[in-house]
């Protein structure tokens, strides 16, 4: 199991952890990831951490497909690739429609589909084999639409990039899980539980794994899920370091009705406690849908506790399907626990 460094995106500030990023460099971390919401974005702070490091993979989780045209994040991945060294490892997600369509103003449309046209697009412009054109649902390239001028040629890539850079998706729901395992190289859950891979993942990877034909394997698709990982003798205090995080996506992340992470909950074991905690969330009640936040479901997704527990429970991830780990610290001395542990 591979190790990577989750770093995330700004809150009212942004300040790129330089040191922890250069370390997780020296001690062989496999990857940095930056990620973007509705503030910071992703590439900018990535760029700034290819150029301060190495040899480390500069990972996207995630750029957000609404954000950007296949080929506008196509350029982006090669121009980060071509000035890095080949060390661009380009991760994708839809986001939720909140974002979509209240701060992009795209439509949310149909996320499978839209996911397979996009991945297609970006593949052929990678390769170069052929000039550029899609006749899709989502994306038409050339444009044709009525207001068209009539002028849109296919084109190539000027520049000549990696023909596989690595594309990886963020998926949380069945359905999306089995289009990454069909069209990805890699696998970018969050809130991932390796207790529960088993009931809530495995036929669905495996689904995904047997249509992309040409004998795809598990051992071809990198599992790479987000683990905060929180060092602290007192577990109480450990629990609620994580519980906010949790009790935002479970409570407040999309509409009542359309919330990914709250239904990831549910798939987990965790009914009432998703009920309530939205319930609470939505009313306002932020302390307490916090407070709501079963501890069994922190030790689920999190690695909390003093390091003798940390490593202890740390085998269940290292036994799981997961192949790598990307763990979110704010602390250098995790990073280098953390590779003792595992590298």
């Amino acid at each position: 199991m591979r190790l990577g460094l989750m770093v995330g995106y700004s809150g009212k500030t942004f300040e790129l952890p330089v040191a922890m990023l250069q370390e997780a460099d020296r001690l062989g971390y496999y990857a940095v990831w930056t990620s973007e919401a509705y503030g910071s974005d992703a590439i900018t702070p990535l760029a700034w951490a290819g150029a301060l490091t190495r040899q480390i993979k500069l990972g996207t989780a995630i750029m957000q497909m609404p954000a950007r045209t296949p080929a506008m994040t196509a350029m982006t991945a090669m121009t980060l690739d071509a000035l890095s060294g080949g060390r661009m490892v380009l991760g994708l997600g839809l986001s939720g429609p909140q974002v979509v369509e209240g701060w992009h103003g795209q439509p949310y449309g149909k996320p499978l589909a839209k996911t397979r046209e996009y991945v297609s697009i970006l593949r052929t412009i990678f390769q170069r084999e052929q000039p550029l054109e899609h006749n899709g649902e989502a994306y038409q390239i050339p444009y044709q639409g009525p207001d068209a001028s009539g002028l849109g040629k296919p084109l190539k890539s000027i520049l000549h990039g990696r023909p596989d850079i690595p594309i990886y998706l963020a998926s949380i729901g069945p359905k999306n899980v089995e289009l990454t395992a069909e069209i990805a190289d890699g696998w970018l859950p969050i809130f991932f539980s390796p207790e529960r891979y088993g009931q809530s993942y495995e036929a669905f990877v495996a689904a995904g794994l047997a249509k992309a034909g040409g004998d795809k394997t598990i051992d071809q698709f990198d599992i790479a899920p987000t683990v905060t990982v929180v060092v602290e003798d007192d577990l109480a205090m450990a629990y609620n370091v994580v519980r906010p995080q949790l009790a935002l996506y479970i409570g407040g992340m999309g509409a009542k009705d359309k919330n990914f992470y709250n239904d990831l909950a549910r798939r987990y074991g965790f009914e009432e406690a998703a009920e309530t905690i939205q319930a609470l969330y939505l009313e306002g009640k932020k302390g307490e849908a916090i407070a709501a936040v079963p501890d069994a479901l922190v030790d689920a997704v999190a690695l909390v506790g003093s390091r003798a527990r940390i490593k202890d429970r740390l085998q269940l991830w290292q036994h799981s399907a997961i192949t790598t780990l990307n763990i979110t610290t704010f602390d250098v001395d995790v990073v280098r626990m953390m590779a003792e542990l595992v590298l």
